[in-house]
């Protein structure tokens, strides 16, 4: 189950496509999520970046949390393909990823 709003992934999908500009914004903003928002953030990544699949969420929260050696928003920064994997991520979790977004751009 994804522990993060998915309104809250596409406000860091949105902010990740103004980089470097809102690298600030979006590095304080992942910081100050808790630990379980932070894995399910990094699990919608892998999921859009195709080393999980959507049916896998679980897994991929467990391996995050498992496996979280570096602070998340160094690790997520680090995708240059953010913003991208982030919206295919929630796509295919089954999110509608405009109607996410067009909310946070009223």
């Amino acid at each position: 189950m994804l522990e993060i709003s998915p309104s809250r992934v596409a406000r860091i999908a949105i902010q990740a496509r103004e980089l470097p500009d809102t690298e600030n914004v979006i590095r304080n903003y992942i910081s100050d999520l808790n630990t379980d928002e932070q894995a399910s953030l990094v699990a919608v990544m892998w999921i859009g970046r195709e080393t999980f699949e959507a049916e896998e969420l679980d897994e991929a929260i467990a391996t995050a949390k498992a496996e979280a050696t570096a602070p998340t928003e160094d690790y997520l920064l680090g995708e240059t393909m953010l913003a991208d994997y982030l919206e295919a991520g929630l796509e295919a979790l089954g999110y509608d990823v405009e109607d996410l977004e067009d909310d946070h751009l009223k």
